[in-house]
């Protein structure tokens, strides 16, 4: 049997808060203070991810996490359910062992909702 040499491309996948994305959430109901604030706030986070030594760019939190897939009647109740139930988890396993960071993270994610 030969064993030839495999090679893999690496290609990095970069969270996109841009125009289309928030085209997208328009489109479902996010009004645009709403937009920006969830990218403010994402934006934030993810410098705080990358700045992490232990961390770093590789975990930031993509934008599949805050893209709606349908309508929203509430968009603040839809972002605190997906800070709660998906990106809260995420940073709680991140920060397991500084469980203040994570929590932090989650209430600068949720201030004023």
């Amino acid at each position: 049997m030969s064993r030839g040499r495999r090679r893999f491309a690496f290609i990095s996948l970069e969270p996109m808060l841009n125009d289309s994305w928030a085209a997208w959430c328009a489109d479902r109901g996010l009004d645009s203070d709403m937009v920006d604030l969830i990218r403010a706030r994402m934006t934030a986070l993810n410098d705080e991810i990358s700045g992490d030594r232990t961390l770093g760019q590789q975990f930031r939190v993509g934008h599949s996490y805050i893209t709606p897939t349908e309508p929203l009647a509430d968009p603040k109740g839809w972002f605190n359910d997906v800070i709660e139930t998906e990106i809260g988890p995420l940073l709680d396993e991140y920060w397991f062992d500084a469980p203040e960071r994570a929590a932090g993270a989650k209430a600068r994610l949720r201030d004023g909702l």
